[in-house]
């Protein structure tokens, strides 16, 4: 038997018990949660990227911001320019940066109430809540919280919670978990952040 006839015999069987157990597959008519974790870089970007395939399908998006402050993004510029992205940035920058808990407890507080509106509203298909792992680290916000704010949210309402150290409790919770692993990263060999890389 040739190569080429080995090959077409094992990618039918392959086809055959794909399709087997895609049609066992259900739609659970609801909005899943996913989690992007990890110390590796592109867990935000990740996230954006399913802001963008959401929009390709006409679907209504949501972005909270915890952590990142005003900073200038170029994802924040591109869908601002775009128009179609529901955006709100709440953090006051980097936990190292406000130096002042109280503060960064605060704004944690106040960004995930306006994420749990925007969950129940019913108004989004998908929403992320960008860095909210971070907040949780820190424990300016509970996982029992947040997992009683998920619980709250439409049923259509689909949610991506990024940032490293996601709390194991979140992870068993959720219906997808990413874990991003850094292999290699610039900023280690002396290389600052670049624009329309790294922000």
């Amino acid at each position: 038997m040739t190569d080429a006839i080995q090959h077409k015999e094992k990618m039918k069987k392959r086809q055959s018990e794909q399709r087997a157990k895609v049609s066992e597959l259900r739609d659970p008519d609801k909005g899943l949660v996913l989690i992007h974790t990890g110390a590796g870089k592109g867990k935000s970007s990740s996230a954006f990227g399913m802001v963008v395939r959401a929009l390709g399908w006409k679907q209504k998006v949501g972005v909270v911001q915890f952590i990142k402050g005003k900073w200038k993004t170029g994802e924040r510029l591109f869908f601002d320019r775009l128009g179609e992205v529901t955006w709100h940035t709440m953090g006051e920058g980097f936990t190292w940066d406000t130096q002042d808990k109280d503060r960064d407890i605060a704004a944690a507080q106040a960004a995930f109430a306006k994420g749990r509106e925007m969950m129940e509203s019913g108004d989004y298909d998908l929403i992320v809540l960008d860095e909210i792992n971070i907040a949780m680290r820190y424990d300016y916000l509970s996982v029992e919280d947040v997992i009683a704010g998920l619980d709250a949210r439409d049923a259509r309402t689909g949610v991506v919670l990024t940032g490293r150290d996601a709390k194991p409790g979140l992870c068993d919770y959720a219906d997808l978990v990413s874990e991003i692993v850094e292999v290699k990263h610039p900023f280690k060999a002396g290389i600052k952040a670049q624009r329309g890389v790294d922000y």
